[in-house]
Order: C-alpha cells, then structure tokens, then sequence
C-alpha cells in the first residue's frame, strides 16, 4: 500500500456536536507526562490508542523518531499489568502485586498521557473521539486496544464468582480467586475451559491445569481429583509439535481432555458447569465441579466493532507483513485488536514492535514497507512449577526457535526465562522500545550464522 498522500486534517466534527475546547493540564511534579483527563492539545503527529503492551512500546519508540511533544497515549486506566504473570499467580507462584505497575511510571517521558477512552474513530478526517465530545487530529494512528473479555456470555457469570471454587487468571478480579480454589479442593472434579473465540495466550487456559496437578501431587490430594479439560477446539494445540509433547503429557498425568466442548453456563451454586457439544449443536452435558477455572469468551473492543478500521469481525484491518492499515495508510494496529493471523501474545507484540518501527519510519518518508513480520508468536507452556515447553512459532504453525535445542522438551531453564527473565525484559527493554523480540535460530541460519 502508498504511503504517499498521508495528510492530517482537524475537519472533524460530529454532526450535530458542538465542539469544546479541551482544558490545559499541569505537568506532574515528576515532569514524567501530563495526566489530564482531556487531551491537552488537539493534534498530535502520532496518536497511540491503548495504554497496554503495545501502545506503551510503539509510543517510546515513536518518541524517539518525532519527538515526545508530538506524541500521545489515550489510556483510561491507572494501572499497567504484565498478563502473563497471572498464570503463575492463579498457580501460587508469583503474587498478584509484582505483576502491577503504575500507568504513569510505564509511561515514555514527556509523552502526553490522555487519561480519557476513546468513543469513536474517523480514518476519513484523521481524528477520534474521546469521553465528553473530545476530539484529537492526528498525522499518524497507532491502534493498540488489546482485546475485551467477554465473561457475561457465559449464563451465570460474571456473578458466579461470588462463589468459591471458581475463578480465572484472565481477569485482575478473579486471578487470586484461582488459587484460593487451588487450595480448598477437596475431591472430585476439577475443570479447566477454553472458549469458542479467539484468545489471548491461547495456552494458558491449560497452563492453570498442569501447575493445579502438579499443586495436587505435592500436597497430597491428587489421587481425589479427576482433571478435565474441556476445550472447544478440535486439538490441543495449534502446532504438531508441541502438541504431541502435550499429549504425552496428559496421558502421563491421567488428565481428561474433551473436545469440541464449549462452557455455556455456570451454575455456581449447584457447583455444575453446562457445555455445549459444538459437534451437536444445542446438545449439552453438565458436569459437577469441585474446582473450575473459566476462560471467557473474548472479542475486539467495542469502538472497533462496525468501525471503519475494522474488518468485518470487528478487529482493526491490517497487512500481516508491514501492519499497516490496508485502507488508511497513516493508519496502524498492533497486538490483540488486530486481525492478524497469529496467537495474542505479548511475544507477538515484541516482534511486531520492531516491524511496525520500520513501517511506520518509511511511511513518513513517503516510502513503501519492506520490512516483513513473518507472524512470530511464542507461548512459554508451562507444565509444571519449574518445567516449561518453548513453544516459538510463525504464520503456517510451523516451528521458529530462540534457541538450538529441542524446545519441545520440558525444561527448568525455561521456567525461569519465564518466571524470571521474561518479567524483566518486558519493563525494562520492551515496554522502553529498545527489544523486538528474538531472534529465532532459523532466521539466524538463513543468515549463515551459527
């Protein structure tokens, strides 16, 4: 797609709205950025949408091309967290609170933070909408509103989780209600779900079911527990490879895995959860629980859903090689929103990062994107409380390794890369714009390097 053409215009104006002027916002006392509620400017060269993993790396690196003065963030939110700690504290590995930071502190320097959501967006007139009729121009859109979880769609919640012996390390809400779960089981069955859309980190929702086994051996109770996992997929997983390491582990644990099952209600205070037989529609079971950890439907954020950004799935629209919008060409998505075809991860947003970079770059020289995201996405599986399988992998689920071993293979080494290192590099170089991701031992091969 052109690049050529990219124009900014302050035309934007609701029918029928009359416009207000935003109010000027003092500096912190830090200088870190302006909190305002409001945007404080009404143009900004490059104007990022989503205060999560994407949006913080693709502003510092932005930072760095136009200048902090002629970037801003809109995020709504006070806190940052890093999700994929919550598998570890759902497990009782980590605590909640070591995965939290204070949006204000992942925010780049001198970068405007616009504390407000935004309503609505208008490609065709380079401006959105924020809370209370506020809006802002742009030259640049970087479209980083992650994904939405949708727990409602499941009958019974999200009240069910006023219950005990349910929860979800999706959620800040209900991560710990996880392992307060964990530990009370009693005997009998404990359940594990994997919802009939798409999700991030698609591995975690069985991630919960290896580290609740391996709880169970070690405290004794785990010969009362009957393991289920109840996936609406038709495999394990999405990569042969790793899919059968998976397997063999599951027959190796005794672990029951039902596919084709999707969870449709919760009725918390009977403890029995209802799926649907996708094979048979409107056919269902219901299963008896002692312990139940659900994986909520997801989607794209509201505001995407019929915009013009969007495909027809309601997720920004963009070429899976250079991440550019494939209308709007000043227009960019990265991570979750996004319909590309690869897993949620924030190991995907890493490598897309380091893409969008150079896209974004030639498109303000009036040049077309060369460099290529090959749809990179890792998910560290954890099968245990120091065992973790790599799995690394691109667009055709085909194998992309870090590392000159079999990742296939459970390893402790692993575990503390996720455990450790990963939590690490995210606050300290990815959200800071310095890291792009690895570089998997094939491409360095192509290369002919060792």
């Amino acid at each position: 797609m052109s690049a050529i053409g990219v124009v900014s215009s302050c035309s934007c104006l609701r029918p029928g709205v009359r416009l207000r002027k935003p109010r000027m916002q003092k500096m912190s006392s830090f200088g870190l950025h302006t909190a305002a509620r409001c945007a404080a400017k009404d143009y900004y060269e490059v104007l990022v949408l989503g205060g999560g993993t994407g949006g913080i790396t693709m502003s510092a690196r932005m930072k760095r091309k136009v200048g902090a003065e002629n970037v801003a963030v809109v995020e709504p939110s006070k806190t940052h967290y890093y999700q994929p700690l919550w598998t570890l504290v759902g497990g009782g590995a980590k605590q909640l609170a070591t995965s939290a930071r204070p949006t204000g502190s992942v925010m780049p320097k001198g970068v405007e933070w616009i504390k407000s959501r935004v309503t609505a967006l208008d490609p065709d007139k380079n401006c959105v909408w924020l809370e209370n009729d506020i809006k802002v121009s742009y030259k640049y859109l970087i479209i980083a509103l992650g994904i939405s979880l949708h727990y409602e769609k499941i009958k019974g919640l999200p009240e069910g989780f006023h219950h005990p012996k349910i929860g979800s390390n999706y959620s800040v809400h209900t991560v710990e209600k996880t392992w307060k779960a964990l530990q009370d089981f009693k005997e009998g069955n404990a359940i594990f779900t994997f919802p009939n859309t798409p999700v991030k980190c698609a591995g975690a929702p069985q991630k919960i079911m290896y580290l609740s086994e391996a709880y169970w051996r070690k405290t004794g109770k785990r010969s009362k527990a009957t393991i289920m996992f109840n996936t609406s997929l038709g495999v394990i997983f999405g990569v042969k490879k790793y899919a059968d390491a998976l397997l063999e582990i599951i027959k190796e644990r005794n672990i029951t895995v039902n596919y084709k099952r999707n969870l449709v209600e919760v009725r918390a205070d009977k403890q029995e959860a209802v799926f649907e037989n996708l094979d048979k529609p409107g056919v269902t079971e219901v299963h008896q629980y002692e312990m139940l950890h659900v994986t909520p439907p997801m989607g794209p954020p509201d505001v995407l859903i019929n915009s013009p950004v969007s495909d027809e799935m309601g997720w920004v629209d963009v070429d899976k090689e250079t991440l550019q919008h494939k209308k709007y060409p000043n227009v960019f998505g990265i991570g979750d929103c996004t319909n590309l075809p690869t897993s949620k991860t924030a190991a995907a947003i890493a490598a897309q990062s380091g893409v969008l970079d150079k896209t974004i770059s030639l498109v303000m020289k009036n040049q077309l994107p060369t460099k290529k995201y090959d749809g990179y996405t890792s998910c560290p599986l954890v099968t245990g409380y120091n065992k973790v399988i790599l799995a690394e992998f691109d667009y055709n689920a085909q194998p992309l390794e870090t590392f000159p071993i079999d990742q296939s293979k459970e390893r402790i080494t692993m575990y503390h890369m996720k455990a450790d290192m990963m939590p690490f590099l995210y606050w300290n170089a990815l959200l800071k714009g310095y890291w792009g991701g690895p570089a998997p031992v094939r491409k360095l091969m192509h290369l002919g390097l060792k």
